[in-house]
């Protein structure tokens, strides 16, 4: 498949998913890996403001973070910074395009948002301000999977929108869901520098600090734990469905279940109780 789709360009190892692991929920592992990686996102999200400052270079950074997020939230370990610029290093040519036209298509959502507001209220202007709403949140949502297309596989950038925007629309459930859960802790951020506004210096400086060394990668890999179930439905699984016996180890670094082939005995050969040759604890 690698040469199909260019799937999992990478070749660090990882420790994998063990499949008699008792399942947690969804949330409970977000926030547990998170955590965990704390103090490794910091820097890397230092990294990732100061390359979105330009906000031409927004999509380089956008795909650094997503490889770096995505290997995280599928247990398999990134080697932070190093893997940040090496997924750009591959990707530049697609993502700094894409980083400009999300710019571009933005802008003028944003624009027409404001030109409607200001146009009254007649019913055309509601209308208007309607249809703006609902483009931007898909547009959003087809965002979440743009970068995790990108460098995942082997798409044109004109593929990678087209099935981003398919994905908005399939995955509606989960993408709403992390749509309004973002929302909601860009709105806590306001809300804090709201109720200390007599220290308004203060809190925006400190407010500012902690976004900086937090959000992106929060947001990031909660994206991730959204848009990557959907991803290996609808693109990995039917593929290796036909396609069993490729890319096994690369399945497994990527921490996805893989049932290993069985060996052809030679004709003739008796059943025999052998001992495997490797053991792994996953």
């Amino acid at each position: 498949m690698a040469g199909f789709f260019g799937l999992f360009n990478y070749e660090k190892e990882g420790p994998g998913i063990s499949k008699n692991a008792p399942k947690k929920k969804t949330i409970v592992v977000f926030f547990e890996t998170f955590f965990r990686n704390f103090w490794k996102f910091i820097t890397i999200n230092l990294v990732f403001s100061i390359l979105s400052v330009p906000v031409v270079t927004n999509g380089l950074a956008a795909a650094g973070m997503t490889n770096v997020t995505r290997n995280t939230a599928r247990d398999k370990h990134s080697f932070g910074l190093s893997d940040f610029f090496d997924t750009i290093k591959k990707n530049w040519r697609q993502a700094l395009p894409a980083g400009i036209i999300n710019v571009l298509v933005y802008a003028v959502l944003i624009f027409d948002a404001f030109y409607f507001y200001n146009a009254g209220t007649g019913i055309m202007s509601t209308v208007g301000l309607g249809i703006t709403f609902a483009i931007f949140l898909v547009f959003s949502m087809a965002n979440y999977f743009i970068w995790t297309l990108m460098i995942t596989f082997k798409f044109r950038l004109k593929q990678i929108y087209t099935n981003s925007l398919k994905f908005a629309i399939i995955n509606l459930k989960k993408n709403l869901l992390c749509f309004f859960t973002i929302l909601l802790v860009h709105a806590i951020y306001v809300l804090i520098a709201a109720l200390l506004f007599k220290y308004i210096f203060f809190v925006i400086t400190v407010e500012l600090i902690i976004y900086i060394i937090t959000f992106p990668a929060f947001k990031f890999l909660l994206i991730q734990y959204c848009v990557f179930p959907a991803v290996k439905k609808y693109i990995i699984d039917p593929y290796y469905l036909e396609h069993p016996d490729e890319d096994i180890q690369k399945r497994r670094d990527l921490g996805i279940e893989v049932d290993e082939p069985k060996p052809v005995k030679p004709e003739g050969a008796e059943d025999e109780d052998e001992e495997p040759e490797n053991v792994f604890n996953d």
